[in-house]
């Protein structure tokens, strides 16, 4: 029989794959470089570490996400982008059932660990996308279970040697790997403030402070390990140099939208909402029970979801990981003992793995189970501009394409090698300096031609309501050549045409 937990899994398996919620988890573009990135390191066999995907040709890249895109990119050759789909259900679903599994082995009633995982997944929706920060949601969530599970329990210290491991893949995964020290660090001044508070006055007392002694020891041990595992990267320390040139840079973390603070009139934003509601008033009742690394991650949970609409997903799931165990029992409930009791001893996942090797088939099979079509993952046209890169494939056009950011990477994955970008969401590639020039000209703002004198583009590919749309169909020199209710193609009428269908050569 499956447990709850199972069944949380199966549920949002069969949800995110075989609905249209299969579309939203493609509604950010970004996953086609990540998917031809892929792609061209198996062609290739060699990590990037310039680009080609601009028409920036050659400039320093840093595809610090490459062992994702290395696993999107094939899963895309074999399945097309039903694997992809099929992969990213599967972390999430994966994620949020072994959230409630922790809560519940961490003392959580069953009802309440049920409540708060829903509560967790419906605010993680705002990132429900098929992007690599879902790994980092489970390595969280891994780092968590070890630190929590070494702390309370002396047998399970031994295993905080899977930390420098993890960090072997987490560091080529996602940039969320500094999460890992974040969490790291918390327990490390837990230790250690347990072990300079406690008075050795009775044995148990001195016991204690020998154990936080060597639990300080570990724990420093394994973070050094993770350090130098964090080292072994394409790109070795430069790495950590670009990530903080990227997170420190005011006007990127400004512009960006998913890293400015969260607006709570969207459902998901008001269920992390309720879960800070929740957490205050579970501490206010039980803030004795807290310790010292509880309540630090709770504070680094509390700030980071209120800083960045990003970060709401992995401080949905420390809040509900820590509040949980300090929530009533209900032991008066007996039922709840009783159905608690039962699902304890469901733990072979037997329908979680059947159900995850069925959907992979069916992914596999081009989305069909004999004749009915049970997956069909696309890029939301509503979204996208399909029918405008159709127009463009069918014109033979070789030149580099402008378009909003947000569209670069869904025109890298139908036009690349053929057609290169002005600018997609790669926003560290790109740089500050570029980002201005390229937002001056997007919102059709003064001198927003200057770009054009910069920068020899002559094919434009816009959202039909965008205010440059606007500008330039009025505009002597440019002409419309295509236009639909999602998109418009201009081209330039006062260059030679040899030049408005060339590719910038090396």
């Amino acid at each position: 029989m499956p447990s709850v937990a199972d069944l949380i899994f199966l549920a949002l398996l069969g949800v995110l794959v075989f609905t249209p919620l299969s579309v939203k988890l493609l509604g950010d573009a970004g996953i086609g470089w990540h998917i031809r990135n892929g792609q061209q390191i198996l062609a290739t066999h060699e990590i990037p570490r310039f680009d080609s995907f601009s028409f920036r040709l050659w400039q320093p890249w840093f595809a610090w996400e490459w062992l994702y895109d290395l696993a999107v990119g094939k899963l895309e050759a074999w399945c097309g982008l039903n694997g992809v789909v099929w992969l990213t259900a599967l972390v999430i679903a994966a994620v949020f059932a072994a959230t409630f599994r922790l809560e519940v082995a961490r003392g959580t009633n069953l009802l309440f660990a049920f409540v708060l995982t829903l509560l967790a997944t419906s605010a993680a929706t705002i990132h429900f996308l098929a992007r690599p920060h879902l790994f980092s949601w489970f390595f969280v969530l891994v780092w968590f279970w070890i630190l929590d599970s070494s702390e309370r329990s002396r047998t399970h210290a031994r295993i905080l040697w899977v930390l420098p491991l993890s960090m072997l893949l987490w560091v080529n995964v996602h940039g969320g790997f500094l999460l890992g020290f974040v969490l790291l660090g918390t327990y490390w001044l837990g230790a250690l403030w347990t072990w300079a508070t406690t008075r050795e006055t009775r044995l148990e007392e001195s016991l204690q402070k020998i154990s936080s002694g060597q639990r300080i020891r570990r724990l420093t041990g394994a973070g050094l390990l993770a350090i130098a595992a964090s080292f072994v990267n394409p790109y070795g320390w430069k790495l950590y140099t670009h990530i903080y040139g990227y997170l420190s840079n005011r006007f990127l973390m400004d512009h960006i939208e998913e890293f400015q603070s969260p607006n709570f009139h969207g459902i998901a934003q008001k269920c992390f909402l309720a879960l800070l509601l929740i957490t205050i008033a579970v501490l206010a009742v039980r803030e004795s029970r807290v310790t010292l690394s509880e309540a630090l991650l709770l504070l680094f949970a509390v700030y980071s979801g209120l800083y960045a609409s990003r970060n709401i997903p992995v401080s949905s799931i420390l809040l509900v990981l820590v509040v949980g165990p300090l929530m009533p029992s209900l032991k008066s409930w007996g039922f709840l003992q009783r159905m608690s009791a039962v699902d304890s001893r469901l733990g072979g996942h037997l329908w979680p793995i059947l159900a995850t090797a069925a959907v992979l088939v069916v992914a596999a099979n081009g989305g069909r189970v004999a004749s009915t079509i049970l997956m069909d993952a696309h890029f939301d046209p509503a979204r996208m501009p399909v029918g405008a890169v159709n127009f463009i494939e069918r014109s033979g056009v070789c030149a580099p394409l402008l378009g909003p950011d947000y569209w670069g990477g869904y025109l890298i994955y139908r036009l690349y090698p053929h057609n290169t970008v002005v600018i997609d969401d790669r926003h560290d590639f790109y740089g500050e300096t570029y980002l201005k020039s390229y937002l001056k000209l997007i919102h059709a703002e003064a001198g927003w031609d200057e770009f054009f004198k910069v920068h020899d583009v002559a094919w434009l590919l816009l959202p039909r309501n965008a205010a440059l749309s606007a500008v330039l169909s009025q505009t002597p020199g440019w002409k419309t050549v295509y236009s639909d209710e999602v998109a418009i193609v201009f081209t330039r009428t006062d260059l030679k045409m040899e030049d408005t269908d060339r590719a910038p050569s090396p």
